[in-house]
């Protein structure tokens, strides 16, 4: 019998000015040594009753750390979310307070936070219908958003299970070129009730006219009772272009918006064949009222029922001026508000996590698995970011890795202390990688992160207890995304691909 094939090595980014302090932590760091040495220089007791205090405290705040941030970051992330509510730009309101375009006199997509800049864009899909292209002014992006179906690791064998994974590290890996237009990829799972509405639909079609009243009733008590109790897992791909990188790709379509959106359909054309090889089928390429209704049913979780009758109703005969879908100008919530701690927006409530520590121990390939356990008080979803990195700087990217390990490493050794087993690991990890590159294995950098959604307030507290619970089976490290819990909504509830800024950015 075949043994399960186990997977590890992740490594975590040192980002660290200095070993593991920020810039501002080693400032002060910095300014605490000078205050110890200001008492010695001046031989006064009165010196030392001044400054020993302040340097301590100083050290405290750049080397203590709570829920894995120093007390510089979080001094940081309560500044920024205070002078948010001061500004008043935590708050977001749609609709007629929405400002008008003065060119066309019309209200434009309206979204709130990061996601103000967006625009949704109609090109051709190169088979006669329309693709939703997501446009990103600001960090010139082009994003188009697909639907697939997958079969499954959970009940295959361990060979297939094996390819499956291998099929998608070579999909990866075909991006990790010089100057690939292509620069992130994103995979986002929501694990939400199921409104029941195509099971409706369904037994609509197939209920012929001579059937008994009984047992017609007695189906509809039935249907009514199982589908708000079961769920539904809705699965998309993002992928995103970049216009600096496609420049001359983009020049040679024609130019502008038209050739980008001309670019961004030819890649996702080739990518046909590696999505097929990883078993992965494309159930359609979202068309710009499909985007707007994915982002739209994240908003707002009541709106799901309403929207699945509509495109119910969309494809019976006789309804053909229903369109499926949303209008993109209406894909936002109504309002929006930023806590410190939530993000509540139409009638719900959303609490965000990101993914800080991975495995450290070899798992299986299904261990992501309990993260999106079927719950009926909440919704769940799942973003997984990646950003394949070219040759260049991927030598790059892990050279200063080894630089920075290599650098903490000597200055503990001056110091007399001595070196954690981790630390060793970190090391020989980042070392097993740098020759993993050179062998022609290409480099990923990747998060991950988690929203858990309610539409009871009651309900958020024990949503997240079990999601903590949850990652924990799985062996994964979560941060609840404090003072920046909009940004985490545009990354881990909605579908667009979006990556998690340096910094916070209010509305």
């Amino acid at each position: 019998m075949t043994q399960p094939v186990t997977y590890s090595g992740w490594q975590s980014e040192k980002s660290g000015f200095m070993g593991r302090l920020s810039g501002p932590g080693f400032a002060l760091v910095a300014i605490g040594c000078t205050l110890l040495l200001v008492p010695l220089n001046l031989a006064s007791w009165a010196a030392a009753a001044l400054c020993v205090p302040l340097a301590v405290m100083l050290l405290v705040l750049a080397f203590g750390r709570v829920s894995g941030l120093s007390a510089d970051e979080w001094i940081l992330l309560a500044v920024r979310h205070q002078i948010a509510v001061a500004r008043n730009q935590n708050v977001f309101v749609s609709g007629p307070f929405a400002p008008r375009s003065t060119r066309t006199d019309r209200q434009p997509m309206d979204l709130p936070g990061t996601l103000a800049r967006l625009r949704i864009l109609e090109a051709p899909d190169g088979l006669g219908g329309l693709l939703g292209v997501a446009h990103d002014p600001v960090a010139g992006t082009y994003t188009a958003v697909s639907r697939v179906s997958f079969p499954g690791l959970a009940l295959v064998d361990t060979d297939k299970q094996a390819a499956r994974v291998s099929s998608w590290a070579a999909l990866l890996r075909t991006f990790c070129t010089e100057d690939s237009p292509i620069v992130r990829l994103s995979v986002h799972q929501r694990c939400l009730p199921d409104d029941g509405a195509a099971l409706r639909s369904w037994t609509a079609h197939h209920i012929t006219p001579d059937a008994p009243p009984a047992a017609v009733s007695a189906l509809s008590d039935l249907m009514e009772g199982a589908g708000p109790a079961a769920t539904n897992r809705e699965t998309y791909l993002s992928v995103t272009l970049s216009a600096g990188r496609a420049r001359l790709a983009i020049k040679g379509a024609g130019g502008g918006q038209v050739g980008a959106a001309a670019v961004l359909v030819r890649e996702i054309h080739a990518l046909g064949g590696a999505l097929s090889t990883a078993s992965l089928q494309v159930m359609e390429w979202l068309s710009p009222r499909k985007l707007a209704q994915s982002i739209r049913t994240a908003y707002d979780p009541d709106a799901q029922a309403a929207i699945a009758t509509a495109n119910a109703a969309a494809q019976k005969p006789g309804w053909e001026g229903v369109e499926e879908g949303v209008n993109p100008a209406l894909a936002g919530p109504a309002a929006a508000d930023a806590g410190w701690g939530t993000y509540r927006h139409d009638g719900a409530w959303t609490v965000t996590y990101q993914v800080r520590t991975w495995p450290q121990a070899q798992v299986y390939a299904t261990f992501l698995q309990p993260l999106l356990r079927p719950r009926r008080n909440a919704r769940r979803s799942m973003s997984l970011v990646y950003e394949p990195l070219g040759p260049r700087r991927a030598r790059q990217e892990l050279a200063r890795e080894k630089s920075k390990r290599s650098s903490a490493r000597y200055l503990r050794a001056k110091t007399g202390r001595d070196e954690s087993e981790d630390e060793r690991r970190e090391a020989d990890l980042a070392r097993t990688q740098d020759a993993a590159r050179a062998a022609g294995q290409g480099v990923v950098r990747m998060t991950a992160v988690l929203s858990v959604t309610v539409t009871d307030l009651d309900e958020l507290e024990t949503a997240c207890a079990e999601l903590q619970a949850d990652a924990a089976a799985s062996a994964l490290e979560l941060r609840r995304m404090w003072g920046a819990q909009d940004v985490g909504f545009t990354a881990g509830a909605l579908p667009l691909g979006q990556g998690l800024p340096d910094r916070r950015m209010g509305f």
